[in-house]
């Protein structure tokens, strides 16, 4: 008999992430994404088409990267696409380990939406840490 666990935060946020199929189609979608999972304030949220591939690229990458660790077919392009847009995004480490939420990686950006998915990099950056990744099924 095995112990149930519970998902981190961080990784609770990868799974919903990457659960989110053809729900995260539009700049409305993400937006409200955003805003259920509390990686963006309250408000108007000015969204673009390129942020919206951005988002959709990390989700792809992610799921795809899940799915081939888990020994599942991979897409080694949407990895490189994934792995192109945490590239562009900033992020810093956070000094107080109580303020470190879902990670010690801090979005280092104004931008709400690069902020959002900075906020993912960490996640992921936390989940790969811990090992927790591994639990993490895609899809």
């Amino acid at each position: 008999m095995t112990t149930p666990t519970k998902k981190s935060g961080a990784a609770a946020l990868i799974h919903t992430f990457i659960s989110t199929g053809d729900s995260l189609s539009d700049r409305a979608d993400l937006a409200r994404f955003l805003r259920e999972q509390r990686l963006a304030t309250e408000g108007a949220i000015p969204i673009t088409l390129a942020d919206l591939d951005e988002a959709i690229a990390l989700r792809d990458g992610l799921r795809a990267q899940l799915s081939h660790a888990a020994g599942g077919p991979g897409d080694p392009e949407a990895v490189a696409r994934a792995q192109r847009v945490l590239d562009g995004l900033r992020v810093t480490v956070r000094l107080v380990p109580g303020e470190a939420a879902l990670s010690p990686l801090a979005p280092a950006v104004v931008d709400e939406v690069r902020r959002g998915l900075a906020r993912i990099a960490g996640a992921w950056a936390a989940v790969l840490a811990t090992g927790e990744w591994r639990q993490i099924t895609p899809g």
